[in-house]
């Protein structure tokens, strides 16, 4: 017999509702017309915009990371819904290594369907892990799945149409979830996260990406913008190992 639903649960059952019915009749958001034009277009041993292909290799060493670390963690120590979306949290980051690096290797809008499929398995982990720990799993499984399919779903809207508005309303949306968490205690026993931390980490990215030339020009054309952006965005992976590590030590000191 199903519990009924919490006022939680409802509320972020509005929350996705709600997004997801502003996403279908909003204006369209276009994509920047010269989105592809990043600063930094440098080849290195015949390899194109190095330096924006090679940063995406920290998604890979923290999702490496994290799944070493998860796998010492004991299974009586963390609920499995929360073992399972970690594990799709930290495969999704390698998953963003390979689609990230395959679109800047060459930068179309080819390429960038397949970087951000990529980025929606890492999401979809995380924003799942992040109600798992403070909601519960029945609602963590709805959202990552939820995630899993309006990811894609966005991005092909994006593709075929050119409006950007369904995965700029994923990715904010996401955001404001996190925030939310951030401010609510975990559940008893549940992993506990610095949300708040891995917020601000994706502020920082964020803004690295908006002023890309402007910081390939302020460091005198040694580091782009974008190039830092990767770099930045997968320590938003740290918080998460962190914890997972303290939950392996304390388990084992038992």
């Amino acid at each position: 017999m199903s519990l009924p639903i919490s006022r939680a649960e409802a509320g972020l059952l509005f929350a996705v509702l709600a997004l997801s019915l502003l996403a279908a009749v909003a204006p369209p958001l276009a994509q920047a017309p010269h989105f592809h034009d990043f600063a930094d277009q440098r080849a290195w041993l015949g390899l194109p915009c190095a330096l924006d292909v090679l940063s995406n290799l920290p998604f890979a060493l923290f999702g490496l990371r994290g799944l070493h670390v998860l796998r010492r963690v004991p299974a009586t120590a963390l609920p499995a819904a929360q073992r399972q979306l970690a594990t799709l949290f930290f495969a999704g980051l390698i998953l963003t290594a390979l689609c990230s690096a395959w679109y800047h290797g060459a930068p179309d809008d080819a390429g960038l369907v397949v970087d951000r499929l990529g980025m929606t398995v890492a999401f979809a982990g995380l924003l799942g892990l992040g109600v798992a720990t403070h909601l519960g799993a029945r609602a963590a499984g709805c959202l990552a799945a939820v995630v899993l399919l309006g990811g894609p779903l966005s991005v092909g809207v994006w593709a075929a149409s050119g409006n950007l508005l369904p995965w700029a309303l994923l990715q904010g949306g996401g955001m404001v979830l996190l925030l939310v968490l951030a401010m609510m205690k975990p559940l008893p026993g549940a992993l506990v996260v610095r949300w708040g931390a891995v917020i601000a980490i994706y502020v920082v990215a964020k803004a690295l990406e908006q002023y890309d030339a402007a910081v390939f020009e302020w460091t005198g054309q040694f580091v782009s913008g974008h190039s830092l952006k990767h770099l930045v965005a997968a320590f938003a992976a740290m918080p998460v190992i962190k914890a997972l590590h303290l939950l392996g030590q304390n388990a084992t000191q038992r």
